[in-house]
């Protein structure tokens, strides 16, 4: 399994959907190394390479140039260019205003080259743009792995592409212990990466004033600080900020919390999501993205661009009672071992395996 550099020093949903499936499919019997995509990989101990993050395409090309190993791709496929086009006043948003998503995410790439030192150790991205390298992947890939039907559909309507597919559901383990009493639930929770797009800031601007209290919990990420101090400078008493936190710190907040907010500008699924329903919180959740697949009417779904939207569907939320048909629909369909189960489905289609 090959992902970003980043995977761990700015840990994020799919950090946790490679370790947990990497270790559900060890259970199978299955040999992985996770490594980081500027890695010096020995292709040749592997039958199979699975990359993951189609939008940092620049990492995966020089792998392709280095051998014809067959390989599966987790496209995790977020597009966060609304944002870009209606918010950003920097210059990723007036080149998002004239190029687009694709030329957006070129000049992204070569602007965390410039910030960061991220590699770009393919010469072919730099002349190919972000389109066509990421067509590249896309069709020379033996099985394309997303998380929903609507991540799918979203992939085929924006790139030339005909390659197999196998949905692969974003998943939690299941607790081994029901909360015993649901009346200590109160407060909001907010868990994910601190940046622009996750939209802590807007959650904060919407319950200043209201004396709800809201616990926001995650690490700013690298090329947000400024955004991470504008969210502490914006936030009143009512609001604390805890850093990335061990899971089983986690599930005590989502236990303690009787709503769990996720206003962000897109979202494939939000795996803290998942989570803080199996933990019988009310979720107010994006209406960006693939998040219907999952949560369908079960949630209540605001808009990230509207604060009064946010604040009251989190209003309602705080006097509504958690979905039994979601958690039901969460233990029987979104587990890790059922995501485990269709990714090695995936690696048998991509090794003309039959079992």
């Amino acid at each position: 399994m090959i992902s970003r550099d980043t995977l761990f020093s700015g840990p994020g949903g799919d950090t946790v959907q490679m370790q947990q499936t990497s270790t559900h499919l060890e259970d199978k019997g299955v040999e992985i190394d996770i490594l980081l995509t500027s890695d010096k990989i020995e292709y040749d101990k592997y039958d199979l390479l699975h990359f993951f993050n189609i939008i940092r395409v620049s990492a995966i090309l020089p792998h392709l140039n280095r051998t014809n190993k067959p390989f599966v791709l987790s496209p995790i496929f977020v597009d966060y260019s609304e944002y870009d086009q209606l918010l950003r006043n920097d210059i990723i948003g007036k080149l998002t205003r004239i190029f687009g998503r694709d030329g957006s995410e070129y000049f992204k790439t070569l602007a965390r080259r410039v910030k960061n030192g991220e590699s770009i150790n393919s010469f072919s991205y730099v002349l190919k743009g972000q389109r066509k390298s990421m067509e590249k992947v896309l069709n020379k890939a033996k099985v394309i792995l997303p998380n929903s039907n609507s991540e799918y559909q979203r992939l085929t309507k924006a790139y030339n592409f005909k390659t197999d597919f196998i949905i692969v559901p974003n998943g939690v383990d299941l607790p081994t212990s029901e909360l015993s009493n649901k009346e200590i639930k109160k407060g909001v929770l907010c868990v994910g990466r601190i940046e622009s797009y996750k939209n802590q800031l807007n959650i904060i601007k919407a319950l200043k004033g209201t004396g709800i209290n809201l616990t926001i919990v995650g690490k700013a990420a690298p090329n947000h600080i400024e955004y991470y101090e504008s969210c502490k400078t914006e936030a009143g008493t009512n609001v604390r900020f805890i850093d990335h936190i061990p899971h089983h710190e986690l599930v005590k907040l989502y236990q303690s919390h009787k709503v769990h907010v996720s206003a962000s500008w897109f979202e494939t699924t939000g795996l803290c999501n998942l989570e803080a329903a199996l933990e019988d919180c009310v979720l107010v959740i994006t209406k960006k993205g693939d998040t219907k697949d999952y949560f369908k009417n079960d949630v209540l779904y605001c808009d990230p661009n509207d604060i009064e939207s946010i604040r009251n569907q989190i209003e309602i939320a705080l006097k509504s009672e958690p979905s039994e048909n979601l958690k039901k629909r969460i233990k029987e369909e979104y587990t890790w071992e059922k995501a485990a189960t269709e990714t090695l489905n995936g690696y048998h289609k991509a090794l003309n395996i039959n079992e």
